[in-house]
């Protein structure tokens, strides 16, 4: 993010209100926007220089260039580390690279070998991008990470086949439900696996904590409340995203099936449907989703561990308050 760019003149955090769910839905929606995978190398690097320009009081004030530069950065770099986020699991590509394995998970009728090759694949797109977006501040080691992806891959495979197993055989259900239920048992296992992903792939942060910072951008010390704040509002945004995604688009197409629209067309035709149901409600709810809770979290110091409770800046002034990344 721009605010990885060394400087001492504070940049603004957007040109929208994020004390406000409205302000974080368009801030949002400028982050994730698909156009911003457009961006060169040469073009993030000229967006560096703009902001380290404002940053270092070369350029006195906002310009809807300098907005852009800003917005190229917030797509593209980790908050923490100020590196490039790799293409695929940047926010701005979060649609995109979730098209293809979501729409395999809705695919009806894939039985056991499918079911297990879209979990699969599900997880591990999810553990990568829980990688390269988490807060760094305790990074996971190789051994950490392949434990904690197979325990994921695990609960997901293991919820969607039990489920699978499970809805033929209820009794007392009229047909039309029961294909409704099972059109819903993907829903059900990324819910339950994406949770236990978020949780498993930033352990380290729930045991050592992360960084918080003062208002002026200074880390001031580590918190392990902060970590649980950042991880538990993660997991829930998981499961705000993943809620419309997987459970419109395969009510729409059971309907659509028994309509003129789709009744007896073809599989590609049924497919090429799924996919642009999935697609269109990608690009409508993730900004909502990820606005819920704010990228960058504001907490009273009364709030995190006593350490932080008496904390003076530099002027002698009691900090009140604490920020940290949340990561995505």
């Amino acid at each position: 993010m721009s605010s990885s760019v060394p400087g001492s003149v504070p940049l603004p955090q957007s040109r929208h209100d994020l004390n406000t769910y409205w302000g974080r839905v368009k801030h949002c929606a400028e982050i994730s926007d698909p156009t911003m995978l457009l961006n060169s190398s040469k073009d993030i690097e000229t967006a560096k220089r703009m902001i380290w320009d404002y940053k270092n009081g070369v350029i006195p004030t906002m310009t809807p260039e300098l907005w852009r530069a800003k917005r190229v950065l917030d797509s593209t770099l980790h908050p923490d580390t100020g590196e490039t986020v790799f293409l695929p699991f940047r926010m701005s590509s979060c649609v995109l690279s979730n098209l293809v394995v979501t729409a395999g998970m809705l695919t009806p009728n894939l039985g056991t070998a499918g079911t297990l090759f879209w979990q699969i694949a599900n997880q591990s797109l999810n553990v990568a991008i829980n990688i390269e977006n988490s807060n760094k501040s305790h990074p996971l080691t190789t051994r950490e990470i392949a434990t904690n992806y197979t325990m994921a891959v695990t609960a997901s495979c293991s919820v969607a086949l039990g489920l699978n197993s499970i809805v033929p055989k209820l009794k007392n259900i009229k047909p039309n439900t029961r294909l409704i239920l099972g059109r819903l048992v993907p829903f059900a296992a990324v819910v339950s696996a994406g949770i236990a992903n978020v949780f498993l792939m930033r352990s380290q942060e729930l045991k050592k904590g992360i960084v918080v910072y003062d208002k002026e951008g200074k880390e001031v010390g580590t918190s392990k409340i902060a970590a649980w704040y950042a991880v538990g509002e993660t997991a829930a945004s998981r499961v705000i995203n993943a809620t419309p995604i997987m459970v419109i688009p395969p009510l729409i197409l059971v309907r659509l099936q028994k309509s003129r629209l789709l009744k007896g067309k073809s599989k590609t035709v049924e497919t090429l449907t799924n996919i642009g149901l999935i697609f269109v409600t990608s690009l409508a709810v993730l900004p909502f989703a990820l606005a819920v809770f704010p990228q960058r979290e504001t907490l009273h110091a009364s709030r995190l561990e006593e350490k932080f409770h008496h904390l003076k800046d530099e002027k002698g002034n009691q900090i009140t308050e604490l920020e940290f990344n949340r990561g995505i």
